[in-house]
């Protein structure tokens, strides 16, 4: 998904991979924190790899077997490189890759294709386990 880098921008990334993750064989638990990782990537894309007049890009896709959602954010900001940085107890932002790193199995970021860097997170799915099955 093609999107504008503003916080509407990060709003839809959120409201557009929920409905692409209803359809899906996640979770509910896995789907939550695939949305709170969403809603952290693309904030970042938008307000700290903003390029006036360029979009970021959001993708999700099943990889290996269908056994792992993988998460990107790429925008044209390639010499603004996220780290986890742990902010002042009174501030009221700066934790969003805090939490990513909190809810991925796996993150990272890819640098290029030039002017491009991707950041991105793996969360493993795993089969639901809210009705005890037989026991043998």
């Amino acid at each position: 998904m093609r999107l504008h880098p503003s916080r509407t921008g990060a709003r839809l990334a959120r409201e557009l991979a929920a409905l692409w993750l209803s359809g899906g064989t996640a979770t509910r638990a896995v789907t939550g924190d695939a949305l709170q990782v969403v809603a952290e990537l693309a904030a970042n894309a938008a307000v700290h790899g903003r390029v006036p007049g360029r979009f970021f890009l959001l993708t999700l896709r099943l990889t290996s077997a269908d056994s792992v959602l993988r998460i990107e954010a790429t925008d044209t900001r390639p010499d603004r490189l996220p780290t986890p940085q742990t902010p002042p107890t009174d501030s009221e932002s700066g934790r969003g890759l805090l939490i990513v790193k909190a809810l991925a199995a796996r993150w990272g970021v890819t640098e290029g294709p030039t002017p491009r860097k991707t950041v991105w997170a793996e969360l493993d799915l795993a089969p639901e386990r809210d009705h005890p099955g037989p026991t043998d």
